[in-house]
């Protein structure tokens, strides 16, 4: 039993008191199921360095856009961020988007494959071969029928 207000669970160090309480009030650290979550167009948080950045409201401004901050959700994004050479103005921009830092403990060393989410199957949909077996198609019918027209006219 803790008789102190803002006392820490020492049993459960994942227990939100733990983490407010690790970083001041003004920071949080958040556990890597909890950013995770954050995967998408309207909600993204990215893992960089160690630093949780909430880039949702930057989607849109992107300068390689939307599906590359989405891919790089639910992993430790640094190599992503990293390897494309980022600009010194671009560095300082991500201060504004800082949330927290993540608990390192929690980060899985690697990142188990999740195939992207396609969309479901829709037997009204033409496919892609059909289209392009109708575009060879309908061209040479119509010279057929241009060649046959001009024969049997030439006849009479």
């Amino acid at each position: 039993m803790c008789l102190v207000k803002n006392c820490l669970d020492l049993e459960n160090p994942k227990s939100s008191s733990f983490q407010e309480e690790e970083m001041g009030s003004d920071q949080k650290v958040h556990v890597f199921e909890e950013v995770a979550k954050h995967n998408k167009t309207k909600d993204c948080w990215l893992i960089i360095s160690g630093k949780v950045y909430d880039v949702t409201p930057f989607m849109e401004d992107h300068p390689g856009g939307d599906e590359v901050l989405l891919s790089a959700t639910g992993k430790d994004a640094t190599n992503d961020f990293e390897d494309v050479g980022h600009s010194d103005s671009a560095r300082e921009m991500m201060d504004k988007y800082y949330i927290g830092d993540i608990d390192q403990s929690t980060v899985p060393l690697k990142r188990a494959y999740i195939p992207p989410q396609q969309a479901p199957y829709n037997p009204d949909k033409t496919s892609d071969f059909v289209i392009k077996i109708l575009q060879i198609l309908v061209p040479l019918l119509i010279l057929g029928l241009a060649f046959a027209v001009r024969h049997y006219t030439k006849e009479k």
